[in-house]
């Protein structure tokens, strides 16, 4: 079976050639979604303003005012580089690390693909260890 792109990271797959690919298009939309929100602005070749930095966030204090500035980014950049897809719902968790001693930043996106009228989110948890 063909795929529609790479699927990251990286694995080497004898069945479908080079690469584990991405087989449908709600697969390749949600890892498209991710690689959007945590890559930086400037960290993408030709286009520097590509990315919404979740990971500049991290070091800040877990305050109404930084969720709010997260997900107006997300939104600005998916309006932007995915137009194609609906953020429904953007929401936190924060806090301490099950140790008490490391920031936890936790993000779900809940999103509709419009064409594909078709829901789903992502979730992405970060915390001191992850940088």
């Amino acid at each position: 079976m063909n795929g529609l792109s790479p699927k990251f990271p990286l694995r080497f797959d004898y069945a479908m050639g080079p690469y584990t690919l991405n087989k449908t298009y709600k697969e390749m939309i949600r890892q498209n979604l991710k690689n959007l929100v945590l890559t930086n602005p400037g960290e993408r070749v030709m286009d520097v303003n590509f990315g919404a930095g979740l990971r500049t966030y991290f070091f800040e204090p877990m305050t109404s005012t930084t969720y709010s500035q997260i997900a107006a980014d997300i939104n600005q950049q998916v309006k932007k580089y995915l137009p194609f897809v609906g953020i429904d719902n953007i929401s936190f968790s924060g806090g301490e690390d099950i140790d008490g001693t490391a920031n936890v930043l936790g993000v779900e996106i809940a999103y509709t693909i419009t064409p594909l009228q078709d829901d789903d989110s992502l979730v992405i948890q970060s915390s001191a260890e992850s940088f």
